[in-house]
Order: C-alpha cells, then sequence, then structure tokens
C-alpha cells in the first residue's frame, strides 16, 4: 500500500510542478549508446530479451524475470528477483525494458556486479551460451567464426564492418536462393 502512496504522492508533486517528472521521449538506439557491444551481440541480446518477453510489452516483469532465471539454470527468490530488478531500473516502473536488459550486461562487463550478485550469474550464464562450441556449428562454423573475431580486431571501426558482413550474408543468401531457382528450372524443362 506504501508503494501506491509513493506512486500516487509523485504524480501529484509532478503536476502541481514541485518536481519535474522525468521525460520519456527520449530515442533509445542500442547501437550508440552501447557501443562496447558488436551489432550482433545486440541483436542476439535482443532475441533473447524478446524470447522472455511473454507478453510482448516491451519489458519484463518480476514474472518473466523468473521465468529467465529458471530458463538459465538459476532460479531466484521473489526478493532477490525485485532486488535485481531494482539495481538496473533507471525509469523506476518496477520492470526492465531492453536498455536496462543491457545495462546488466554493460554492468558486468565493467565489472561493477558484486560477486553473488544474481544478475552477474545471469551474464556469466549468457556468455556461456555466447561460446562457440565445434561439435554444434562443425569445422566450417568455427573456421568463419575464427576468421570473423581476426577481422574484429583487425578493423578500426567495428560496426562498419558488421554492416558490411550482414550485407555480404544477405549477398550469399539472394546468390544461393537463385541458383535453387535456376536448378529447379532445369529440373522442370526437362518435364516439358
Amino acid at each position: 500500500m506504501s508503494e501506491l502512496n509513493e506512486v500516487l504522492s509523485r504524480r501529484q508533486a509532478i503536476n502541481e510542478g514541485e518536481i519535474e517528472g522525468k521525460r520519456q521521449c527520449r530515442i533509445f538506439n542500442p547501437y550508440v549508446e552501447f557501443k562496447e557491444f558488436t551489432r550482433k551481440q545486440i541483436q542476439n541480446l535482443e532475441k533473447s530479451f524478446k524470447t522472455y518477453d511473454i507478453d510482448n510489452n516491451g519489458v519484463l516483469d518480476i514474472t518473466e524475470m523468473k521465468y529467465m532465471m529458471e530458463k538459465l539454470g538459476s532460479p531466484q527468490t521473489h526478493l532477490a528477483l525485485k532486488k535485481m530488478i531494482m539495481d538496473v531500473d533507471d525509469d523506476e516502473d518496477q520492470m526492465i525494458n531492453f536498455r536496462e536488459f543491457l545495462m546488466i550486461f554493460r554492468k558486468a562487463r565493467e565489472g561493477t556486479l558484486e560477486t553473488g550478485n544474481p544478475l552477474l550469474d545471469m551474464y556469466q550464464k549468457y556468455m556461456e551460451m555466447e561460446n562457440i562450441d565445434v561439435d554444434d556449428v562443425g569445422v566450417k562454423g568455427a573456421k568463419n567464426f575464427f576468421e570473423a573475431q581476426v577481422m574484429k580486431q583487425s578493423a578500426s571501426n567495428q560496426q562498419e564492418l558488421e554492416i558490411k558482413m550482414e550485407q555480404e550474408e544477405r549477398r550469399n543468401l539472394l546468390e544461393e536462393k537463385r541458383k535453387r531457382l535456376e536448378a529447379f528450372k532445369e529440373k522442370q524443362a526437362a518435364f516439358k
């Protein structure tokens, strides 16, 4: 009940002009704000975020956070989940949006999360999932992975390189599709 009173009194103070409310009209671009992550990492994190955003409202509430932590093999109590959310909840809505989700990974990477913090555990489990497994992707996949890592280290503008790689990937897919269509037409011609 006191939480509701706090929210209502804050809203009343904003309406009366006593305090200034937070402006929510800022445009969020994760590639600009989180330059320490590659485009691919941000895309993978966004995919993970959307996986656990069950009701597709753009935020993870406490139930969705609980589900996510269970799936990562690190179930948490209700109080621990509330503390996790409070640690990164900039807009104080008691939910985690995608920006705040990325903040978890920034804080873990910077080492500002204390040992034993469930957010740090989540980061470590996610990073374990990100590592390449040659048994899963095969030697060619590992070769491509390591070539990409070398290119990434030697490139001065990483985001430009990633955009070029995405474009090359799209061109390869289109070329492959065109070849399959030609092969199909050749086989189709044999039946006419």
